[in-house]
């Protein structure tokens, strides 16, 4: 699969704009605004795409005629809800990455930091992320996008835990750090039960499965 998939103007294929026909300002950007926020408070309530295009009508004040006008369909519109949930999630990622840049002068703050900070920002948008998962498993313009992101995060993360690479154990750094970002978001993952199964594995404490985690990625990186 590939790992990225462009429109020829090289917006990202699941970009908003490209899903729908976007206005560029006044009552039709609020009319789209409110659409996607529909879907979006739909997907979340109801843990799943089951909803109808007349439920997202009626949540956000809009016209089923209006709604066709800017997602042509329902597929449509929820590629749109699940767009801007990247961006958001992709945003996050980059704020907690700047933040602890700035804060963290050694390996050993900066793991348990960015840990404790991955979690939140996972467990934040794990509703919307099941959902993701679920429809990239059947659909390439979400699967495709997805992947992307999840490239992105991990070539940030090691990128961070590279900086400290002075404290690192061993002689390949980089597996390292790859490797520790694999363990974290497969932990992460599956106690938010963003796997396949849907489910948690155990029903860990989640303030002590970070803190662990924590110690448990910084001894590796440590260690020779």
């Amino acid at each position: 699969m590939p790992s990225r998939v462009k429109s020829k103007d090289q917006t990202p294929a699941l970009a908003v704009a490209n899903v729908s026909r976007k206005p560029q300002q006044g009552r039709s950007k609020a009319s789209l605004e409110r659409m996607l926020a529909a879907g979006r408070e739909l997907m979340l309530e109801r843990g799943s795409e089951e909803f109808t295009l007349q439920d997202v009508s009626e949540r956000g004040q809009v016209s089923i005629g209006s709604i066709y006008l800017r997602f042509e369909s329902k597929d449509n519109l929820v590629r749109g809800v699940i767009a801007e949930a990247l961006d958001a999630l992709a945003a996050d990622e980059t704020a907690l990455m700047n933040r602890l840049t700035s804060d963290c002068a050694d390996l050993t703050r900066f793991m348990p930091a960015y840990v404790e900070g991955y979690a939140e920002i996972l467990r934040r948008h794990a509703p919307l992320l099941r959902l993701t998962m679920e429809r990239a498993a059947f659909d390439p313009l979400v699967s495709a996008p997805g992947k992307q992101h999840a490239l992105r995060a991990e070539a940030q993360s090691t990128e961070a835990m590279l900086a400290h690479s002075g404290e690192f154990g061993g002689s390949d750094h980089k597996v390292k750090a790859q490797s520790a970002y694999h363990i974290i978001f497969a932990t992460l993952a599956r106690q938010l039960s963003l796997g396949s199964s849907g489910e948690a594995a155990h029903d860990y404490d989640w303030s002590l499965l970070k803190r662990e985690l924590g110690r448990m990625c910084l001894a590796y990186l440590r260690a020779e």
